[in-house]
C-alpha cells in the first residue's frame, strides 16, 4: 500500500516524505520533481509558458503513470492534486492519503522563505491574500481525501513521521 501526502505548499510534503522514504525503506515518487522531469522545464516555466491548466494535465498523466507503478511507495504530491477527484481516485486505488496542514500564519511564514521560487496561483491578488483564498478553496478536497490529517505546525517532521508510521502501524496498513 502506498503512502500518499497531500497538503498545501509549506505543509512539510517534501521533507516528511523524504523521512518516511528512509525510514520505512521504500521508493520515493515526487510527482512536482517528475512533472518537472518529464517536460524539461521548471514548474514557473510551465505554468508561465502554458499556464495552470496545461500543468494540471501534465499533472494528470503523470499521477496516472506513478498509480500504475508505485507499490508500497511514498507519493509526494503537489498542492494542487487535489483539485482533480480522478487523481485521488486512482492514488487511492493502492494507497492511504496523508493530509499534512499547518496554521495559515505557520504557511504563510515558510512560505516567504521561497516566496520567488512558486508560481502565483491567482492572479490580481496581493500575495498572502492568495494563499489564503487558495488554501481556504481547497479545504474540502484535502479532508475528503484524506485518510489521517496531522498538523505539522508545531511538530519537528521526525515528529510528524513518528505519527504517520504509528497511526499505519494500527490500522495494519504497514509492517515496519
Amino acid at each position: 500500500m502506498n503512502i500518499i501526502l497531500l497538503g498545501y505548499r509549506g505543509t512539510g510534503k517534501s521533507v516528511i516524505s523524504k523521512l518516511l522514504s528512509k525510514q520505512l525503506e521504500r521508493r520515493l515518487y515526487r510527482l512536482d520533481a517528475m512533472i518537472e522531469e518529464a517536460v524539461g522545464i521548471t514548474i514557473p516555466e510551465i505554468v508561465s509558458m502554458w499556464g495552470w491548466v496545461r500543468f494540471r494535465e501534465i499533472e494528470a498523466t503523470i499521477v496516472e503513470q506513478v498509480a500504475n507503478e508505485a507499490q508500497d511507495a511514498i507519493i509526494d504530491c503537489g498542492g494542487g492534486v487535489v483539485l482533480n477527484d480522478r487523481n485521488i481516485r486512482k492514488l487511492k486505488a493502492d494507497g492511504k492519503a496523508v493530509l499534512l496542514t499547518a496554521h495559515i500564519d505557520t504557511l504563510l511564514s515558510r512560505l516567504r522563505r521561497d516566496r520567488n521560487k512558486r508560481p502565483p496561483l491567482k492572479k490580481g491578488l496581493p500575495w498572502e491574500d492568495e494563499h489564503r483564498k487558495v488554501l481556504a478553496e481547497r479545504q474540502d478536497q484535502y479532508h475528503a481525501a484524506a485518510d489521517l490529517v496531522c498538523d505539522t505546525t508545531e511538530k519537528r517532521p521526525d515528529e510528524t513521521v513518528y505519527e504517520i508510521i504509528n497511526y499505519f502501524k494500527k490500522q495494519s496498513w504497514v509492517n515496519a
